[in-house]
């Protein structure tokens, strides 16, 4: 099985910064992605970024650019998003992905979620 668990979300002041962790744990198992997800209220889930285990390619939603950034760390199964600059727009319940590809079907694992709120 895959566990994950994330840390990191509060409350901050326009302009503020944030980093939010996920670590993946559980029996053997590989990753072929992982990223961050955000759902604000009334809105529909989307993608904020996610970076590929391998190669450490990243991808952003173009509202974050510039201000946010997705590392990795392999050996500890653990993904970070560095946010800078924080708006009241990105206030939403930000959610960690885990991607497995076996011969190309994906299988997604998904964490509970930690509230980000921008308010001054």
């Amino acid at each position: 099985q895959v566990h994950l668990v994330e840390s990191g979300g509060g409350l901050v002041q326009p302009g503020g910064s944030l980093r939010l962790s996920c670590a993946a744990s559980g029996s053997g198992f590989s990753i072929y992605a992982m990223g961050w997800y955000r759902r604000a209220l009334g809105k529909q889930r989307e993608l904020v970024a996610v970076i590929i285990t391998t190669t450490g390619s990243t991808n952003y939603a173009d509202s974050v650019k510039g201000r946010f950034t997705i590392s990795r760390d392999n050996a500890k199964n653990t993904v970070y998003l560095q946010m800078s600059s924080l708006k009241p727009e990105d206030t939403a319940v930000y959610y960690c992905n885990l991607r497995q590809r076996f011969f190309n079907k994906d299988y997604d694992y998904w964490g509970q979620g930690t509230q980000v709120t921008v308010s001054s």
